[in-house]
């Protein structure tokens, strides 16, 4: 049989890991010691998928019920290939896939492709066979703000914010006060959107301490005071907006135009693509014009994260 398709085990986590580092589209949030710190809300369904006794490829994924996600508690989760992947091996993965999920009683997918910005070489197989193999629709579509080394210059309300803060006297530093940032963040969402954020204060902390080199906090300050900040993801394509916030003193004096100021034009400077997030909500229909307006500001434009959905 040319196609394996089997279920993750813990028992397999160093192999698992040790492909992502060859894939073409793989990150850290990919590594096991990522994406297993919720596995007590989402119920791990990953795959591995071999070709003559050889991983070829990796499916990260959780069950709901009898829907197989791929992956429901990450913001991208699509296969995984190295570049020996083409597009008739990846067609043929899909039939394999699926053939191995009826056979388990799932009835439908919900499939999340990593965004083109993150691969290191071109990786659109699985669209391909999502369309031609899968007969799978586009049921979700939200919009994220992006910078690539080509880059836009700043609007004037964004460097009219830079001269404000710049007066007051604000500065940037990297920080390890997870608990101050998550504090600012915790009451703009609940003030704003009666939200919270993803990741409780714990879990980032946790994440934090698992990936120093990744995760990373940046603080605008006036004096020893934190104004606003960003945590940021670092993967090998894409520097990442994980979270971004102000309080509304920082807001008033411009704490994020001279955060991202900074950020853009001196740490970041040479990043492939520098990506500040979504800024749609539920289904992607809602779109926050204010909030994609402040980063579009900075010389971004549209990236989507898409999802895909078919019956099995």
């Amino acid at each position: 049989m040319d196609w394996e398709v089997r279920r993750y085990g813990a028992e397999d986590a160093e192999a698992w890991n040790k492909f992502v580092g060859s894939t073409k589209q793989g990150t850290f949030l990919f590594l096991r010691e990522y994406m297993d710190y919720h596995s007590d809300r989402f119920h791990d369904h990953s795959l591995m998928i071999f070709r003559h006794g050889h991983l070829f490829a990796l499916l990260p994924a959780n069950v709901d019920g009898k829907v197989l996600w791929s992956h429901q508690g990450l913001t991208y989760g699509g296969l995984l290939t190295n570049q020996k992947a083409t597009v008739a091996a990846v067609c043929d993965i899909f039939a394999a896939v699926n053939a191995c999920l009826r056979l388990q009683g799932f009835v439908r997918v919900i499939y999340k492709p990593t965004p083109w910005i993150y691969h290191r070489l071109p990786s659109e197989e699985d669209l391909y066979a999502l369309t031609n193999v899968c007969d799978a629709r586009l049921s979700v579509r939200h919009v994220a703000t992006t910078l690539c080394n080509q880059r836009l210059r700043f609007t004037e309300s964004r460097k009219s914010g830079i001269r404000k803060a710049k007066v007051q006297g604000l500065t940037v530093c990297e920080s390890n006060d997870l608990p101050a940032f998550w504090h600012i963040l915790e009451d703009n969402l609940d003030r704003k959107y009666s939200a919270h954020p993803v990741h409780t204060l714990s879990e980032i902390q946790l994440l934090k301490a698992r990936f120093p080199d990744q995760i990373h906090l940046y603080l605008a300050m006036k004096d020893d005071k934190p104004l606003g900040g960003t945590l940021i993801y670092e993967t090998p394509q894409v520097v990442h907006t994980q979270y971004i916030s102000a309080s509304n003193e920082g807001k008033s004096m411009g704490a994020l135009d001279v955060l991202f100021d900074s950020l853009l034009h001196d740490r970041y400077a040479d990043v492939p693509y520098f990506d500040f997030g979504k800024s749609s909500n539920g289904d992607g229909h809602d779109l926050d014009r204010s909030l994609i307006f402040q980063k579009e500001g900075f010389g971004g434009r549209a990236v989507c994260y898409d999802w895909y959905e078919y019956d099995l």
